[in-house]
């Protein structure tokens, strides 16, 4: 108990130091890696690995702050423990199972080949990204979505001379848009009911800023997309029955079943028809499921870990002193919902998941929105789609992490260079902030909202 009461009486007392645990991980890893990026090293993010970097921040995390030693590890465990960050670790090994046993049992290049006997080449990587943002309005979850289709995208890549992290990019991006508009994705459940509107009624608003974006992104990958010299259409071999497990996944993950079961009944499928195929034994059945499981090992790290480190800036109050020092200067309705696009971005880097981010910023900034009548459905809308854009932009973002490991590659600003829908929809969400586009007809009329706070 006295610990305890430690801990609270110094939770504000760090102010923006609070932070230093972050900084030292950031510094380190894409500090030192810009460094030798500069300096034309092959591999700059190599030199000062970022689980080696995470360490030196989880040092800093467990050093400070009031209280006794015990105290702060106790406090960092049971923030890196969050419910949601050990499920995202479980959906991570699923995942890392299902690439690995379907891509021996043959099933990647089975559907590789199948897209490239029916699919012009240039529309290959904007049909991958159209597929993407199916199954992640139907899912609900931007993460299920790129376990399920990243697989598909690496093989086309692979076979049909695309650049690997467009590819990815392309998946990521259709992930998003899913996440920010399904109507069971968790961060839409959040927005709504944490500013007190209905779904509907943020999916009109919402919908009108993410399609032109997505649009826009199609026609970029079209264009980008169609610079591949490959012709391997009608080549190959198509079979039909290694295709299923990619099938099963998509059609369930359309049906909106959890991606718990979806990834094992694609693994399930996978194993029997590798058996049935003799493209698999039990003993090589065992030995896949490892190898795919050792490829996730990393993202669990650093998800588990930066989760903890996120929860002593929080107790040491790093999250109030952003709150108290930024919500005092916005003076008019533009700028709290600038405000509201900053504020949620910063705390999106530093915690790494947009539902925590979104629910934190639902009661944080109602007040704001109250005072400058801005609409409940304008409000989860802003909130939704900014928390969306930095999952799949910062590489701290477990997205962009998962995509990292498909890619193989260790630069974490490589899936930044062509994530042209989260680029559109966050220009058209600020162009629509900036000339106050698409205001409810009671935000015209001056209406007052959230009675709950008089």
């Amino acid at each position: 108990m006295k610990n305890e009461q430690m801990d609270l009486l110094g939770k504000k007392s760090y102010g923006w130091k609070a932070f230093f645990p972050l900084l030292v991980f950031l510094i380190l890893y894409l500090g030192f890696g810009l460094f030798f990026y500069f300096q034309g090293e092959a591999s700059p993010f190599d030199f000062v690995p970022r689980e080696a970097a995470l360490m030196f921040g989880v040092a800093c995390a467990l050093l400070m702050g009031k209280g006794s030693f015990a105290s702060k590890t106790d406090d960092f465990m049971k923030n890196a423990a969050n419910p949601s960050i050990l499920l995202m670790c479980l959906i991570f090994l699923l995942a890392g199972i299902f690439s690995s046993v379907s891509k021996v049992m043959g099933g990647v290049d089975a559907v590789v080949n199948a897209g490239m006997a029916v699919l012009p080449h240039r529309f290959i990587v904007p049909g991958l990204f159209v597929i993407s943002c199916l199954i992640s309005i139907s899912m609900g979850t931007s993460f299920g979505t790129v376990s399920a289709v990243a697989p598909i995208a690496v093989g086309f890549s692979q076979q049909g001379g695309y650049d690997m992290i467009l590819v990815l990019c392309a998946v990521l991006g259709g992930a998003m848009f899913g996440d920010n508009l399904s109507f069971i994705s968790d961060t839409t459940i959040a927005a709504t009911k944490g500013a007190g509107c209905e779904m509907k009624d943020k999916f009109k608003l919402n919908f009108k800023i993410a399609l032109p974006a997505a649009i826009f992104a199609a026609v970029m990958y079209t264009i980008f997309g169609s610079g591949t010299n490959v012709d391997v259409a009608g080549t190959a071999q198509i079979e039909i029955i290694k295709i299923f497990p990619y099938l099963a996944v998509l059609i369930m993950a359309f049906c909106g079943m959890d991606v718990i079961y979806v990834l094992g009944i694609g693994i399930l499928a996978s194993a029997v028809i590798g058996f049935m195929t003799g493209s698999l034994d039990f003993f090589s059945l065992c030995a896949n499921m490892k190898s795919g499981i050792g490829g996730m090992y990393s993202i669990c790290l650093m998800a588990l870990v930066l989760k903890g480190i996120v929860g002593r800036i929080q107790t040491m109050g790093g999250i109030d002193w952003i709150i108290s020092k930024a919500a005092g200067n916005v003076k008019t309705r533009k700028g709290a919902q600038y405000f509201l696009a900053a504020f949620t971005s910063i705390i999106d880097v530093c915690i790494g998941n947009n539902t925590i981010c979104i629910i934190i910023g639902a009661d944080v900034l109602k007040p704001l929105m109250k005072k400058f009548k801005v609409a409940p459905q304008r409000f989860a809308s802003l909130l939704d789609i900014f928390a969306c854009v930095i999952p799949g932009l910062s590489p701290l973002g477990i997205n962009v992490m998962a995509a990292m490991a498909y890619a193989e590659t260790t630069n974490p600003f490589a899936m930044m260079k062509y994530a042209f829908y989260l680029y559109a929809l966050a220009a058209l969400a600020l162009l629509a902030v900036h000339f106050d586009l698409f205001k409810t007809d009671e935000e015209k009329a001056g209406k007052e909202f959230y009675p709950e706070l008089d």
